[in-house]
């Protein structure tokens, strides 16, 4: 499909530099295919399921992941910034280096000082291998748990670059960008469709007799990186690990048999399950890397409704939900949202969205 199929004008004031607060006062668009909009807020999600269903959330914890460092080649000296994206050892990572020209293969880089000053704590690095697009794999001098200490003492929360490029991350940043249910680190970009839920509305959903299951995908930096493809055939997904136990995998084909719906908090959970379902919708135990790509024509396994939040324009995120309530069900919400004032991205508002029936 022609990616332009997949553009609208979105206005600069729309895009979130806060978040909500509390997080579930948040505005939530509830969307189901051939029955029109409701406007609702997050706080009302108990409302708007039924008992018996089962919320799947991602509990993937966000690493400070943007540094800042010096390359050190010879006698000469480079200002140099990386955003890690995924893990492929306990002491390598795949990130995105700025600017890219400025490092080879074999280039040491010093993270936690800059040409002014040193910061707390340092963390070096070899620069092992240099892929596309500006992508390096690094081989720091630490590994396992001390190195994410190191990344505690010398990284920045990671920012998506519509916020980062409108201001800097601060202290707010640290407990704004990451689920109150967070868990297993290993993420460099929040599951920001979990960012809306607090105690209190977890807890009520409990109450409304509404499952609450966990898996983990570690989303990449990769999720921000624009379609520079003219059609969706030739774009190439960056890949992201995650894991499915069993007892999950169970629990949730339960609930399908006696029938419950399954909802996704956030994309990164629905690819995690459409990657583990099989031809027959049931989940397996799943663990690995999926760079699963979904537009219109795919067929839904696993999940019947979605949460998440507002996508850029041409991202593979919206063609995700175009894909499952329709693409012109889509662009008509999201012309709702634009004119109504709802906030897009991270630190936006909510959609909740019912899978169109299937043919």
């Amino acid at each position: 499909m022609k990616v332009d199929l997949f553009d609208f004008d979105l206005p600069d004031e729309r895009i979130a530099l806060r978040p909500a607060e509390p997080r579930d006062s948040a505005r939530m668009l509830v969307v189901r295919s051939g029955e029109g909009l409701a406007d609702r807020h997050v706080r009302d999600l108990p409302d708007l399921l039924e008992p018996g269903d089962a919320l799947v959330f991602n509990d993937t914890r966000v690493l400070p992941a943007r540094l800042s460092g010096l390359r050190r080649r010879d006698a000469g000296v480079a200002q140099v910034e990386a955003t890690l994206h995924m893990r492929v050892a306990e002491d390598r990572w795949w990130a995105f280096m700025r600017p890219a020209k400025r490092v080879a293969p074999g280039d040491r880089i010093a993270f936690g000082h800059s040409e002014n000053a040193c910061m707390l704590g340092a963390l070096d690095a070899a620069v092992v291998e240099k892929g596309e697009g500006g992508e390096v794999l690094l081989a720091f001098d630490l590994a396992g748990p001390a190195l994410l200490e190191a990344l505690h003492a010398v990284g920045h929360v990671p920012l998506p670059p519509y916020i980062a490029s409108k201001r800097a991350d601060d202290a707010r940043d640290l407990s704004d960008y990451q689920t109150v249910y967070a868990r297993e680190e290993g993420a460099v970009a929040a599951p920001t469709a979990g960012l809306h839920f607090t105690p209190d509305l977890l807890a009520r959903l409990e109450q409304a007799g509404i499952e609450r299951h966990f898996v983990t995908l570690h989303v990449g930096a990769g999720t921000f990186l624009p379609v520079k493809a003219e059609d969706t055939e030739d774009h190439r997904m960056h890949a992201e690990q995650g894991v499915v136990s069993e007892p999950t995998a169970d629990a949730l084909n339960a609930v399908r048999a006696r029938g419950g719906r399954i909802v996704a908090v956030g994309t990164t959970s629905l690819r995690l399950l459409e990657s583990a379902a099989d031809e027959t919708g049931v989940i397996r135990p799943w663990s690995g890397a999926t760079s699963i790509f979904i537009t219109p024509g795919y067929r839904f396994r696993a999940v019947d409704v979605l949460m998440t939040n507002f996508h850029l324009p041409r991202s593979t995120l919206f063609m995700l939900v175009s894909a499952f309530c329709g693409l012109e069900t889509m662009h008509a919400a999201y012309r709702h949202a634009i004119k109504d004032g709802y906030r897009f991205y991270s630190y936006g508002d909510a959609s909740l969205l019912f899978a169109r029936p299937k043919a």
